[in-house]
Formats: structure tokens, C-alpha cells, sequence
């Protein structure tokens, strides 16, 4: 149990690392600014969650986080 505790933590720091990385990159006009407000709360849910080592509630976070990326970018409404 511990083992696949371990390795479900070092995906949630490798894909909240990156989330982190593409956030930086992401490119949106001004009309479109308040839904990146959900990008950054699912990114910031997932750090806190895993900091209170709960971590399925963070895995979930970065999930929602990466879910918002690919569909505004699918909607072409971000770009890098």
C-alpha cells in the first residue's frame, strides 16, 4: 500500500509540475481571462490537497486542472 502511495505522489508532483509549466505558457485574450480562474484553483487545490496528504483529492485536482487546459485549448480559446 505504501509503495503505490508512493508512486500516486510522484505523479501528482510530476503532473502539477507540468500543469504548472503549461499555465505559464498559455496565451488568452482578455474576454476569455476568468476561465483560467479554474486552471489556477485546481492547481492550487491539487498542491494543497497533497500537502494534507490526501491524495486522491489531489490527483482528482490536477486531473480537473490538465481536463481545463485541453478543452480551452480544443476550443482554441488558449494557445502557447
Amino acid at each position: 500500500m505504501e509503495k503505490m502511495s508512493n508512486e500516486l505522489k510522484d505523479e501528482i508532483e510530476k503532473w502539477t509540475h507540468r500543469a504548472k509549466e503549461k499555465r505559464k505558457r498559455i496565451k488568452i485574450s482578455k474576454e476569455h481571462e476568468n476561465l483560467m480562474v479554474n486552471i489556477d484553483a485546481y492547481i492550487s487545490d491539487s498542491e494543497h490537497f497533497l500537502r494534507k496528504k490526501d491524495l486522491i483529492r489531489s490527483f482528482e485536482s490536477v486531473i480537473w486542472a490538465w481536463a481545463w487546459i485541453e478543452i480551452l485549448q480544443e476550443l482554441n480559446i488558449i494557445s502557447e
